[in-house]
């Protein structure tokens, strides 16, 4: 496709009577190219309304520094530039001529914005060492989407033809032939035997723990010298697996649902993400964030259970941080807002989860006319509960303090429609599988009256369902 050519698409959307469950469809179209799956894997009202899966892009873009290549079926071509601007010139390309509310994406981009993106919005220092070597941006633009409503039970798969592919319709008929088991390719790898199977491997991290507890010592003193007032901290874990990358991620699935996990089979990585965290989510210019901010670890019964959910809900050190990072988000979206319409709609939330308990907060703002998605992303990129306060010398530390980038750790997975809409989550307990390793990154916010040995903890709590999946035999070494 010539990228000074703008289109006009037109949706079609096909209710499914017969539909196979949202996972067992993920299954039987693996083996196609750049398979997505946006799960919404724990039950949560709205919050977990809608999956979506698809598969073989009709363009992708992959950004590197300022280095841009874009593929589609006419071949690829490369150019230089700002990641940013280039897939604003992109999506500027596209507009639907008919739209449905009852639908949020109806087509578009779906891949991951990487945390080193930072670089692009704010003057950071850039020391960390990029040894993982992956995309900045890496979307692929999908024409075709199955779409599954987990509230009332409905799958649809939703075309657009934008005129330039006279194979859509047959498309369509295929995958509603495999969704209703008619095709000879339906079955696939759907066996959930598979994921009980343990894995021999031994976990190595970016920190001792000796030296991450010497890092939380160098914050605080950052804290008392009036640099900062909380700094997001990480280490990163690796291991050797032989694993099968889907495989990893319905054991994933099985152990830790959450509202905003996903998987995408990209051709040269797999991104494996049980997250329960949104960053952003627009709808008809109407803009939803939801930071978390404190963490307890569930408890060995019910009864230590409820104690947990008590500390965490009572805690001043958890409620300030949360209080702080709220702030920091209303800040941000204050930047391409309209004045008066940023709104903290739920000030502290207790979210339970299968290893974890967590605050959230909700804020809410109306886009403002002159401002679009891209104006938005950089407005609030990275997500403030994963940086800290203030955001741009959190950031500054974190570079200076974490030996390794980030890459998509703490950046965002999702959707950008072709309707305007946008999902992202925040890029925690995620897995990035590359060959045979799999990388995982688990943080914890520090601030004055952190203690060392608790914030380590805390990691290891983030860490628990990652390394489950993985064996719950496994051990991090210190």
């Amino acid at each position: 496709m010539k990228l000074d050519t703008c289109v006009t698409g037109k949706v079609t959307a096909f209710e499914m009577k017969e539909a196979c469950a949202p996972l067992e469809a993920f299954c039987r179209f693996l083996k196609n190219p750049n398979v997505f799956f946006l799960d919404s894997a724990l039950p949560n009202g709205e919050i977990s309304r809608y999956s979506f899966l698809g598969f073989s892009p009709f363009l992708t873009i992959k950004t590197k520094h300022n280095k841009i290549r874009i593929k589609d079926k006419d071949g690829s071509q490369e150019c230089e530039g700002n990641p940013f601007e280039y897939l604003r010139k992109i999506l500027n390309r596209f507009s639907l001529e008919n739209t449905s509310d009852s639908l949020p994406f109806q087509g578009g981009a779906v891949g991951y914005f990487g945390y080193d993106l930072c670089h692009y919005i704010e003057k950071l220092p850039n020391n960390a060492v990029d040894d993982l070597e992956l995309p900045d941006i890496y979307m692929g633009f999908y024409d075709i989407i199955i779409s599954y409503d987990n509230l009332l039970e409905k799958c649809f798969v939703v075309g657009v033809d934008f005129g330039m592919d006279n194979t859509l319709n047959d498309r369509i008929g295929q995958i509603t032939e495999i969704l209703c088991g008619k095709s000879e390719e339906s079955g696939g790898m759907f066996n959930d035997r598979d994921t009980d199977r343990a894995v021999d491997t031994e976990l190595r991290s970016n920190f001792t723990k000796d030296a991450y507890m010497k890092a939380i010592r160098q914050i605080k003193k950052y804290i008392s010298a009036g640099d900062v007032y909380q700094v997001n901290l990480s280490q990163r874990i690796e291991a050797h697996i032989d694993m099968p990358a889907y495989e990893l991620y319905k054991r994933l699935r099985k152990i830790n649902p959450a509202p905003f996990a996903c998987y995408l089979g990209f051709d040269d990585v797999s991104i494996i993400s049980s997250s329960p965290e949104r960053f952003l989510r627009v709808s008809n210019r109407q803009v939803q964030t939801r930071p978390i901010k404190g963490t307890r670890p569930r408890g060995k019964n019910a009864l230590e259970d409820e104690e947990m959910k008590q500390a965490l809900l009572s805690s001043q050190k958890d409620n300030a941080e949360l209080t702080m990072i709220t702030d920091l988000e209303r800040n941000d979206l204050g930047r391409v807002c309209n004045y008066g319409s940023i709104k903290v709609i739920e000030e502290k939330a207790l979210e339970t989860y299968p290893t974890v308990h967590h605050l959230v907060s909700t804020v809410i703002g109306e886009l403002h006319e002159r401002y679009d998605i891209i104006d938005l992303l950089r407005a609030t990129f990275p997500g403030g509960s994963i940086t800290g306060a203030p955001k741009i010398r959190a950031m500054q530390i974190i570079d200076d303090l974490e030996p390794c980038q980030r890459s998509v750790y703490t950046g965002s997975i999702g959707y950008i429609g072709f309707n305007g809409n946008l999902d992202l989550n925040i890029a925690i307990r995620t897995f990035i599988m590359k060959g045979e390793t799999v990388y995982f990154q688990v943080g914890s916010g520090i601030v004055a009256d952190s203690d060392a040995e608790d914030e380590y903890e805390e990691t290891l709590h983030k860490a628990k369902a990652l390394i489950e999946s993985l064996n719950p035999c496994l051990t991090l070494s210190s």
